[in-house]
């Protein structure tokens, strides 16, 4: 038999699949033909013309012990998918990438793996525990900082406590950002509900100082709608608390002062003192009432306009 029957002669083996283009033994390589694995693992795949590989069957098989011979063995510790060799120097932070571990293996498990052609990790088996592997485990459940209150612990196996207490403190911290965003999501949607309904209610007068709450401007143009004024501007006031508005009644430019909740008027802008008492009667009105003082000083020509706006005419 030649060189070319034996690469032509097809063969059914069980090879690791760990999401490349493609698969080994311990002596060759195939390119993986056919379907995409659903998930890392064992597969039967046929083996044909010496290089290509066909998956026959999505099923996952159980690992090929005799595809780690000749192949290079570690040692060592697996977190998650991370793999510590038992060799790992004192200090380090490296872990290396391992593929087709064993699902619900316990926390600081030890593990062979085998070193493939190309350099990638494929876990093997479950190895047994040195020693102090239990009382590391409860170091973790009980998040000590440290393990320098138990003997006979491995570089490897403190870096491994290292890297998997650090991955849970990153995923609490993670968690906690979720759920912040969460709340914070919460609260701008009922803030937005609010504020929708406070707009459905700006027709009333509850209605519109609910509004204000939220957005001032809304409310103060609704206010002054009710008196057929238009808003042109509102700003904040020297005093904390209250606003500048300014609004244009009967062509007439105007400005007023008001408390920011309650649309009550702080200064009308307008000459609205008692001369018999020298009371003023400025904190009577309401922005939704005052246009219509306006309006009656305007009709008996006794409009007095004190805080003069920028395009307005004369005083009647």
């Amino acid at each position: 038999m030649s060189w070319e029957d034996l690469l032509n002669e097809g063969s059914e083996r069980v090879l690791p699949w760990f999401g490349f283009q493609r698969v080994h033994d311990a002596e060759r390589s195939w390119v993986r033909q056919g379907p995409r694995p659903p998930e890392h693992g064992w597969y039967r795949f046929k083996t044909e013309g010496g290089r290509n590989a066909t998956i026959l069957s999505d099923e996952l098989q159980e690992a090929d012990p005799s595809w780690a011979d000749d192949q290079p063995q570690l040692r060592g510790y697996l977190v998650g998918d991370r793999f510590i060799p038992d060799n790992v120097e004192l200090n380090s932070t490296e872990l290396i990438q391992v593929y087709c571990a064993e699902l619900g293996l316990d926390r600081f498990a030890r593990a062979t793996v085998v070193r493939d052609r190309e350099g990638h990790l494929v876990y093997m088996s479950q190895e047994f525990p040195q020693g102090p592997e239990e009382e590391v485990r409860r170091a973790f459940q009980d998040r000590k900082d440290n393990l320098d209150h138990i003997g006979n612990v491995t570089p490897a196996l403190d870096l491994a406590f290292r890297w998997i207490s650090r991955w849970r403190e990153e995923q609490e911290e993670r968690r906690r950002e979720q759920e912040r965003l969460r709340e914070e999501e919460r609260q701008r949607q009922a803030a937005q509900e609010r504020l929708d309904q406070a707009m459905r209610d700006a027709g009333t007068g509850a209605g519109r100082r609910v509004l204000a709450e939220h957005d001032f401007e809304a409310a103060a143009r609704e206010a002054l709608r009710v008196s057929g004024s238009e808003l042109l501007d509102v700003r904040d006031s020297y005093t904390r608390g209250e606003m500048v508005v300014q609004y244009r009644f009967r062509q007439r430019r105007l400005e007023c002062v008001v408390d920011q909740k309650t649309l009550q008027v702080v200064d009308s802008g307008i000459c609205l003192t008692d001369h018999r008492t020298g009371e003023k009667g400025d904190a009577y009105f309401t922005l939704e009432s005052l246009p219509g003082v306006v309006g009656e000083a305007m009709d008996l020509g006794k409009l007095v306009v004190y805080r003069h706006v920028d395009g307005d005419v004369e005083d009647w």
